[in-house]
């Protein structure tokens, strides 16, 4: 293929042709099989320097004006696979490095599973005169299983706890039931906490 895509950004072994970037996108949404934003086809190309931001932008507006991509109803910018899409992820995906479309679908992967995890394990910011509570949720699917409410002086460090929070729920759970049971042996994981405490 032709390099003729604009490659800042983009490490050894990522793309250099239009054709390519077009190929990995098909084949992104293919493998991880849900809707994808547009928003987040591009940072896992950015965040694994697979392809050039604007080459990636570009081959998304052409390939939803083609029909290739379809947008959700309801949320037009996310996307799905058009029928001549799910050809192309199925017919030309080997013609993309191995290492690349690993990649590719590694963070799709990744990227879902801290979604959901985010949509399970809310956190909320209650701002007060001087900061913020922030007020952690840990599901057990239909309840919470525990609220942590703690306070920070700004905004700032209310976004570094949730950020911190959402990394690893589970471990923040675990972590707080060995404390207040006194059972180490949860903390270090040798018991699940579903086995815990009579």
């Amino acid at each position: 293929m032709a390099f003729d895509a604009f490659t800042a950004g983009v490490e050894p072994g990522g793309l250099r042709s239009k054709n390519e970037i077009r190929i990995l996108i098909c084949y992104l949404l293919d493998s991880v099989g849900v809707a994808l934003s547009k928003s987040d086809m591009i940072n896992i190309m950015q965040d694994n320097a697979l392809a050039n931001y604007f080459e990636v932008a570009d081959a998304i507006a052409e390939m939803s004006e083609k029909g290739i991509l379809c947008s959700e109803s309801g949320q037009p910018d996310f996307y799905t696979l058009g029928s001549s899409g799910k050809i192309i992820a199925k017919q030309l995906d080997t013609a993309l490095p191995p290492s690349v479309r690993q990649k590719a679908a590694g963070a799709a992967i990744r990227l879902l599973a801290e979604a959901k995890r985010e949509s399970e394990n809310r956190v909320e910011f209650i701002k007060f005169d001087r900061g913020y509570h922030v007020v952690c949720h840990i599901s057990g699917g239909d309840m919470d299983l525990m609220n942590i409410t703690l306070y920070v002086p700004d905004l700032y460090q209310a976004n570094m706890v949730k950020e911190n929070f959402h990394r690893s729920p589970e471990t923040v759970y675990r972590m707080l039931l060995a404390l207040v049971t006194g059972r180490n042996d949860i903390a270090a994981g040798l018991i699940p906490p579903e086995e815990k405490i009579h």
